[in-house]
């Protein structure tokens, strides 16, 4: 058992329902600091649904979500961002338009607190903060080798650039914990094995924690320290990735054997 210290991120008995259908019921799982904790399951396992919980774009029937020590349940989802969680969707979620620093600037909304007034004549204090986001914003895309892309429309990029456009509007608001909803969805080979050198990168040069959704197995097992696995809305396995792998539900629950 995690002490409470070491504890991000607790989730305790969750429950989801959408009319009779039970999406969540009763996971409970916990995500100590500095981990990239890895959540897999078949389709319809629920994975997606304890995202949006997470995100607070769905309120659970029942349970409980610990997230730094506050009650995540009782913020608005306004307030989730700013909170300290950030998060990248499966479908890539930008403005196409935009070039990649605007795009990447949008996320920093959550850590700006000047005024409409204080914008509106252009007061010092605005102008000091724009540049300490253009600082931020800069340093987020040099780690993430988007800085010779800064000026260019998102929609000219190839898919794999633009989920790293995507992560580094997550990361500029200075996330504690980061939710990656599929991040190799739509990635090649090479882009995959980019892909887990990049989530260890931003954990280590962030010092943030990764919580990742993924049918991606072979990437989920070499990236992760923790391995929750679900099946029909609960908890079948939670551990070590080679132990997860290895227990008998995660086998059936995936390939309807205990062998492989």
């Amino acid at each position: 058992m995690s002490s409470p210290s070491d504890v991000l991120l607790r989730v305790s008995q969750l429950c989801v329902r959408f009319g009779g259908i039970v999406a969540l019921d009763g996971i409970s799982f916990d995500v100590r600091r500095g981990q990239i904790c890895g959540l897999i399951g078949p389709n319809g396992a629920g994975k997606t649904t304890l995202f949006n919980c997470l995100s607070r774009l769905y309120t659970p029937a029942s349970g409980a979500i610990t997230f730094d020590g506050i009650d995540l349940l009782a913020q608005p989802q306004h307030a989730i961002a700013a909170a300290g969680i950030g998060r990248t969707f499966q479908n890539v979620a930008l403005f196409p338009a935009m070039t990649v620093r605007e795009n990447v600037m949008v996320g920093r909304h959550c850590r700006t607190g000047t005024g409409y007034l204080a914008n509106a004549f252009r007061l010092p204090a605005v102008r000091r903060e724009e540049a300490q986001v253009r600082e931020r914003t800069d340093g987020v895309m040099r780690l993430l080798d988007l800085a010779e892309a800064a000026e260019t429309p998102v929609k000219n990029l190839s898919f794999g650039t633009r989920k790293r456009v995507e992560m580094a509007r997550a990361l500029v608001a200075e996330p504690q914990l980061l939710l990656l909803d599929e991040p190799a969805a739509g990635l090649n080979h090479e882009e995959v094995d980019g892909l887990r050198q990049l989530i260890v990168d931003v954990r280590d040069r962030f010092r943030v924690t990764v919580l990742l959704v993924e049918h991606h197995l072979n990437l989920v097992m070499r990236v992760s320290d923790q391995v929750v696995a679900m099946n029909f809305g609960r908890k079948i396995a939670d551990g070590p990735p080679a132990e997860v792998q290895a227990d008998p539900e995660v086998v059936r629950a995936y390939l309807g054997t205990e062998t492989a």
